[in-house]
């Protein structure tokens, strides 16, 4: 089925250290997290400048105020990952969080989602609520479940009951969406269609395939990806068409066609009647932000041109699967 308004659809996982406390540490990356608190109102000018809405992914530990106040909302049930260190529910962990935003900037952001909401056009989604990852191997839907109604929980603390989820490291699994229907959600991010793109746990996903995804950011070998919805169990999937990789220092000279991948794939996808998702996380932007930024003004001003020659339009995902969902028998 194809929809009747092609759009550009942007979604952002905002994560801050918990996105990747399992990879990296303050020390190793801290530098990219702290660079988001100046990337995020980067962004949002840059959004409002050229009339864009976006979808923003938050993970529910970084939407309090302080510690205390995470700590009392926590879940009461946890991920049981046969790899303990995924969770961040181990007391080593949460005793070395600051006390507040102001002293632990790399795990609390209510602040900076607080400048999300009050920009016209934004949606604030779930990353769940511990960044929970749902292929890797010990947790189940009842952990999920939990999850995520703590995650519902800590949203509607500043925004409307979430609506739209990305699932963390785009691990989609198909038989946890009933759960997310239940938790009132109405959009999920699936994957490209290409088996490069493919979900599975972390330790699945080889250097080759890992390479594949490198090179198709500069050269195209997955077609143009571009977006058309379908209803899965109750749920739209608002698939991805792109993900808008960091500037590299060390690939600069490859940087026009990192751009050029990008236009000529949401161009593609307009004159074919399909839709385009791009998406990244605000720690891409955390270093090299000037360079990252006139990256992502290309890509807007490229879409201002599709919205006047063709009508192509700005939606969240929380729009997409309402205005695809009318088309649905």
């Amino acid at each position: 089925m194809q929809h009747t308004i092609p759009s550009l659809v942007i979604s952002l996982d905002f994560e801050l250290m918990w996105g990747v406390r399992d990879k990296h540490s303050i020390g190793s990356y801290g530098e990219n997290v702290l660079g988001v608190r100046e990337a995020i109102p980067a962004m949002l000018r840059l959004f409002k400048q050229y009339d864009v809405k976006a979808t923003w992914a938050a993970v529910g530990m970084l939407l309090f105020r302080d510690k205390r106040e995470l700590l009392k909302s926590l879940p009461q049930q946890v991920p049981g990952y046969h790899k303990a260190g995924l969770s961040p529910y181990s007391l080593d962990y949460l005793n070395q969080l600051g006390t507040d935003e102001n002293s632990d900037p790399y795990h609390f952001g209510l602040s900076l989602a607080e400048q999300i909401v009050a920009c016209p056009g934004m949606e604030l989604g779930s990353h769940t609520f511990c960044h929970y990852y749902c292929l890797e191997k010990g947790q189940n839907a009842e952990q999920f479940r939990a999850d995520l109604q703590t995650a519902v929980a800590a949203t509607r603390r500043l925004a409307p009951n979430p609506i739209s989820i990305v699932f963390p490291r785009n691990q989609v699994r198909t038989d946890y969406l009933a759960v997310c229907a239940e938790m009132g959600f109405r959009a999920f991010r699936g994957n490209e269609a290409s088996w490069i793109y493919r979900e599975s746990a972390d330790e699945d996903q080889g250097l080759f395939q890992r390479g594949l995804r490198l090179f198709d950011s500069y050269v195209n070998l997955s077609g143009d990806n571009g977006l058309v919805p379908s209803l899965q169990l109750g749920l739209v999937n608002v698939p991805s068409s792109r993900f808008l990789r960091p500037h590299s220092p060390a690939l600069r000279w490859l940087e026009p066609l990192r751009v050029h991948r990008i236009v000529k794939a949401m161009s593609h996808a307009i004159l074919a009647g399909r839709s385009f998702h791009l998406w990244w996380h605000p720690h891409n932007f955390g270093i090299q932000l000037r360079e990252n930024l006139a990256a992502l003004e290309s890509i807007l001003a490229h879409f201002g041109r599709l919205r006047e020659r063709h009508g192509m339009q700005s939606m969240t995902m929380g729009e997409m699967a309402a205005n695809s969902a009318r088309n649905f028998p």
